[in-house]
């Protein structure tokens, strides 16, 4: 993994915290020169110091990924920081916890569509024309939900499905280009997002926790070696092939995984 990103220029969006923050330490670990990307400043500034102290160059873009002038702003101070950009983590995002009955708006599905989505979306169209040049790489993260449907993540889970459709035509057509896509379905990891939830709900999910650093890894040595995507759980692996033959029991499953009754 070292290797292929020593003096990379990325773009890491949702830099401040979690699996955001976890990638941008180690690509420091391994030599790239990173953009981060949040709306906190003051948790990207902790991000960029672990950077610093590894030996990155890194700088600091604040923004909100729901705002497409804020990701043009985030592609282009990427550029004129590092006269390139080989690289783009569409990592930032927010869920969404609701029985879909109870909500008393649609605000929650189209704030979650507006960062997870076109958040993703955004910063792909502006870093495209650089990465076209730099035969570069784009890395998704989306979810275990951008496989299959969850109760009470409606929302979260549209938008993540969306993603996967996005990205998955994306690669079709960069192909040519040279540019790979790589596709990132984590299951429950320990990275903070209940504090970035919207919605009305109080679910839980089951099971250990990935940690966000194991996470990173994983996302990290899939997107070095270029592969198309990188499923991170064995239930995932097993589900989604379930899925082909037995939807009702997938579906039980993902109800039970969050503490829903089925």
């Amino acid at each position: 993994m070292q290797n292929a990103f020593r003096d990379n220029a990325v773009l890491v969006t949702g830099a401040s915290r979690g699996i955001g923050r976890e990638i941008a330490l180690q690509l420091a670990r391994a030599g790239a020169r990173i953009a981060l990307m949040a709306r906190g400043r003051s948790h990207l500034e902790e991000t960029a110091a672990g950077c610093r102290r590894l030996g990155a160059q890194a700088l600091i873009v604040t923004g909100d990924v729901g705002v497409e002038a804020d990701c043009a702003a985030a592609v282009r101070r990427a550029f004129e920081g590092f006269g390139t950009l080989d690289t783009l983590i569409a990592n930032a995002g927010i869920s969404m916890l609701s029985p879909f009955e109870d909500l008393d708006d649609l605000e929650p599905l189209e704030r979650t569509m507006r960062v997870n989505y076109f958040g993703a979306v955004y910063c792909a169209r502006y870093a495209l024309p650089l990465l076209i040049a730099s035969r570069g790489r784009v890395v998704a993260v989306s979810s275990l939900t951008g496989l299959t449907g969850v109760p009470t993540r409606t929302g979260y889970a549209a938008s993540k499905h969306a993603m996967r459709g996005f990205f998955d035509s994306l690669r079709i057509e960069v192909r040519r280009h040279g540019i790979s896509v790589t596709v990132a379905y984590p299951g429950f990891v320990d990275t903070g997002i209940r504090q970035r939830t919207v919605g009305e709900g109080s679910g839980r999910g089951s099971g250990a926790l990935m940690t966000a650093s194991d996470c990173s890894s994983r996302i990290l040595f899939a997107a070095a070696r270029r592969r198309r995507e990188v499923v991170m759980t064995p239930k995932g692996r097993v589900g989604r092939w379930l899925k082909l033959v037995a939807p009702d029991l997938v579906d039980r499953i993902a109800a039970r995984s969050v503490g829903f009754p089925s």
